[in-house]
């Protein structure tokens, strides 16, 4: 259902573009009919099955980690490299201001037209991604900068020069390493969070998720194709891995549910920015209370509990 009434909604955006120019009453009254039948088709958009929350997860137009930094954050200053092979595009990172607060910023790059999709690799990093990942935050240790992370990827990619490299390895450093810094951390999955791939910028003292983001230990075709050699069964899939952001808050492995404009996260990302925001600003006050050596023991201890 939300496919079909988010293609009736994208009808209807075409048509309010068209009129964006006319300055007529007739054009006038139509753009607010449009307006007025968009907002009704959005409205239905609820009660979702997790099947359609991994779609709205997956939209193309859901708003990307660059969109996150340039609406929240101000004097952000990317830093590339691993400093040990190459350079990965997909995971963004550098220095940024967050109310007047020097921060730590990086995540997942998936891109928004196909070229960049290709660059990023769909969001998939290779172990220098990772690396680059684990490097930006022993830096923000070292000078006490608070770190954000923003989840959103199909897992590490699976290539067999990212094997070669030691894929497995850098993501298990950044579990270790993570477990361990004496700064704040806080963790957002704004799309689908997958596999190791997702967890290595996920060992937070906060984990919050979006709406209808997802987070699970892979993605449903390949749990379906695992579990009934099967990936068209990939609903029944969706039903039974409890992916979504509220199976994993009422398992106490999230610690907040960021709500999403009606029709998803595309449908009004300022608001959804705003919330955001506002999310980062309470969990950096209440973290920034406490010293380091507890930082990192309420880390660890959120972890363990988990197991």
């Amino acid at each position: 259902m939300i496919r079909e009434t988010l293609q009736q909604v994208e009808v209807l955006e075409k048509q309010m573009a068209k009129l964006a120019g006319e300055r007529t009453p007739q054009a006038a009254l139509c753009r607010r009919r449009l307006e007025d039948h968009r907002r009704q088709l959005l409205q239905r958009c609820t009660g979702l099955s997790p099947e359609e929350k991994v779609f709205l997860a997956r939209h193309p137009h859901r708003p990307k980690i660059d969109a996150y930094i340039h609406a929240i954050f101000t004097d952000f200053f990317e830093q590339k490299g691993d400093r040990q092979g190459k350079e990965d595009a997909s995971i963004l990172g550098g220095i940024a201001q967050y109310k007047g607060r020097p921060v730590t910023v990086l995540g997942h790059r998936k891109g928004a037209t196909l070229a960049e999709n290709m660059k990023y690799h769909f969001g998939m990093p290779e172990p220098e991604g990772y690396r680059k990942a684990l490097r930006l935050m022993k830096q923000a240790e070292k000078f006490g900068r608070p770190i954000i992370t923003f989840i959103d990827t199909p897992g590490a990619y699976p290539g067999m020069e990212a094997e070669e490299h030691g894929q497995g390895e850098a993501i298990a450093r950044n579990l270790a390493e993570m477990s361990r810094l004496t700064v704040p951390v806080v963790a957002i999955v704004t799309g689908e969070g997958n596999s190791g791939g997702a967890l290595a910028l996920g060992v937070a003292n906060r984990v919050l998720m979006l709406e209808n983001a997802v987070y699970s230990v892979l993605s449903p075709e390949g749990f379906a194709s695992i579990l009934w050699k099967d990936a068209a069964k990939k609903a029944q899939a969706c039903d039974v891995m409890k992916l979504t952001a509220q199976d994993l808050l009422e398992f106490k492995i999230i610690d907040q549910v960021l709500p999403e404009p009606a029709g998803g996260a595309q449908a009004d990302p300022q608001r959804l920015f705003e919330t955001v925001d506002r999310a980062i600003g309470q969990q950096l006050e209440e973290l920034c209370r406490l010293d380091g050596n507890q930082l990192a023991a309420q880390r660890y201890q959120k972890f363990r509990k988990m197991a």
